[in-house]
């Protein structure tokens, strides 16, 4: 397969930090293959999805090698990059329409005009299957559930047909049955469109559902790599086979409603 990104080395200290939040972390991403970054909190995994996105804060010391061999060039946020957040109230604007910011982005990376953009931001909402898309572009994010405004986030992050799509922790505030439609909807669109997905998340189970590869990181090193398949069924590091025995069986379907 293609390689679009290619890490090398990488070492990640926020400012003031006693210790660094990445060490020594080497890792190819492939072009259109589902990529699972897996953790505990504190062990580094959004850290890493920041740094890739060109996200860290300011000051932020940062050393070893990111390229794009997939790319022609540096990749554009929010072009060839999008990046859906844990949190979309906070990443919302609760002062703007919603139709407005599902289609800033393509009017900003893609050059349309106005009345274009607006068009296509009633398209994007209808893409990421929220019912009645002209009027919920018309609302505010804070009349939307929480499961909508991570629809709107997704479409926005979408906007500009990025190559790579980036969804941290994107499901940890939702409901069960809404992380399930959230997680269903960010694979039919990178599938759809061809998009490479780094999906950021905790859950191990969730992940083995759709991902061809897990990365597992660990106290901000990275410490197994490979095929879900093998890494779930047999897991080398010592923390993939604590999260895999904090499962009693990955295929076993939910308990819920089964007691009598």
């Amino acid at each position: 397969m293609t390689v679009l990104a290619s890490i090398a080395d990488l070492a990640v200290t926020y400012r003031r930090a006693p210790q660094p939040a990445l060490t020594g972390v080497s890792l190819d991403i492939e072009a259109g293959e589902i990529l699972a970054i897996i953790g505990e909190s504190g062990s580094g995994k959004s850290t890493l999805a920041r740094a890739i996105a060109g996200l860290l804060p300011e000051r932020t010391s940062v050393a070893g090698h990111l390229a794009w061999p997939g790319l022609d060039g540096a990749p554009r946020a929010g072009r060839d990059i999008g990046y859906v957040f844990q949190d979309p109230g906070s990443s919302l604007n609760p002062v703007l329409a919603i139709g407005e910011q599902a289609g800033e982005g393509a009017r900003r990376h893609l050059g349309l005009d106005r009345r274009a953009a607006d068009a296509e931001a009633v398209r994007l909402l209808a893409r990421v299957h929220l019912p009645e898309p002209e009027r919920i572009a018309r609302a505010y994010p804070h009349q939307l559930s929480g499961g909508q405004r991570q629809r709107v986030a997704i479409a926005a992050a979408i906007a500009a047909r990025p190559r790579l799509l980036i969804a941290d922790e994107v499901t940890s505030a939702l409901d069960v049955l809404v992380q399930a439609a959230i997680v269903e909807l960010l694979v039919e669109l990178v599938r759809a469109d061809g998009m490479t997905l780094v999906f950021v998340t905790h859950d191990l189970a969730l992940a083995s559902g759709i991902a061809d590869r897990v990365a597992m990181m660990a106290g901000g090193r990275l410490v197994e790599l490979g095929p879900t398949s093998e890494v779930v069924g047999m897991p080398k590091a010592a923390e993939t086979a604590a999260l895999v025995a904090a499962h009693i069986d990955l295929a076993t379907p939910p308990l819920i409603g089964e007691a009598s």
